[in-house]
């Protein structure tokens, strides 16, 4: 069913699983709203998240008892992400994605913002089904929370030629890196792994989610828009000033003071010849090495983990996520 995880024969079955739980918790009475959803599952994500999930429930040395609580927990995961994607697209009045016309702009903006809300109830509805440990229970509505501000954070930074390097990695710590930190420290729970395991399973997912994030916004100045299946330079032309043009900037202001001042009303011209300038500033190239870091801290923490077959997959796909083009 997945491409991406054919090499993963063992977690290609249990994303199935997740996709088939999920189209059977989001089928509503409007026959419209049910096939967006459906379409959107099905829209080639990667399930990253409840993969890492997945990977760290089976490193315990006893597969996890209640299989179906691992199922519900690995597509509550994909529901929150799904949902924060959604009102993503209400935020940017983005057309496309994964080369899918999205929920606002097949339906409008009042319909997709319920839509969102809906799979934020759906996820919380799965968690409080699979989870009896409230310490649990409550990081899982701070995961939320922390994600909602990121995206609280990156909006205020819309058009802020003032944006620091500070503001921009607490921003994808919110909306990228904190829903992976998740992702892990659950697995690593429902594999009854000790509490110091749990917390280095949440570290190793904090820092593979910085560094994922920081690819993506490289991709946005080095990828063709049929690569990243969306429009490219969107971030940009939305005012959201990621890694590669910050970096940029401060080593040649000069070069981009122009720019800014114009904010919102700058054009598609100008925006690619900003990305052309990014490059030429070493941009890319400076903001590769942040994620580079960030993946060397996780690689090195993940060679702490129990020695076994997951360990070997978690190896094998964090080096995967580096090399990927979309």
């Amino acid at each position: 069913m997945f491409s991406y995880w054919d090499q993963y024969p063992n977690i290609n079955t249990r994303l199935t699983e997740v996709c088939q739980l999920i189209e059977q918790r989001l089928t509503v009475r409007n026959r419209e709203i049910s096939a967006a959803f459906l379409k959107m599952n099905r829209s080639g994500g990667k399930l990253l998240r409840p993969a890492f999930f997945y990977i760290f429930a089976e490193m315990g040395e006893n597969a996890p008892a209640d299989a179906q609580n691992l199922v519900k927990v690995a597509a509550s995961l994909e529901l929150l992400h799904m949902a924060s994607l959604i009102h993503d697209d209400i935020i940017d009045d983005s057309p496309l994605r994964r080369s899918t016309i999205t929920l606002q702009a097949e339906f409008g903006k009042d319909i997709a913002v319920y839509a969102g809300d809906y799979l934020f109830t759906v996820f919380f509805e799965l968690v409080t089904e699979a989870i009896d440990k409230q310490s649990l229970l409550l990081r899982n509505a701070r995961s939320m929370k922390n994600l909602l501000l990121g995206e609280l954070d990156q909006m205020n930074s819309r058009f802020n030629a003032e944006e620091t390097l500070a503001d921009y990695f607490q921003t994808i710590d919110g909306k990228t890196a904190e829903l992976f930190a998740l992702s892990c420290l659950e697995g690593a729970y429902f594999a009854g792994l000790t509490e110091e395991v749990q917390q280095l399973a949440e570290n190793i997912g904090r820092n593979i989610g910085l560094a994922f994030q920081i690819y993506d916004d490289i991709l946005d100045y080095t990828a063709t828009s049929a690569e990243l299946h969306k429009p490219i330079l969107e971030d940009l032309a939305q005012g959201v000033y990621t890694l590669p043009l910050l970096l940029a900037k401060e080593k040649n202001p000069a070069d981009f003071s122009d720019y800014f001042e114009k904010g919102h009303l700058i054009s598609e011209t100008e925006a690619k010849k900003i990305a052309q300038l990014v490059v030429a500033n070493d941009g890319v190239l400076a903001a590769k090495k942040y994620a580079n870091d960030f993946s060397a801290q996780a690689l090195a923490d993940i060679e702490k983990l129990p020695a076994g077959k997951s360990k070997k997959q978690l190896l094998k796909l964090t080096k995967l996520l580096l090399k990927r083009s979309h």
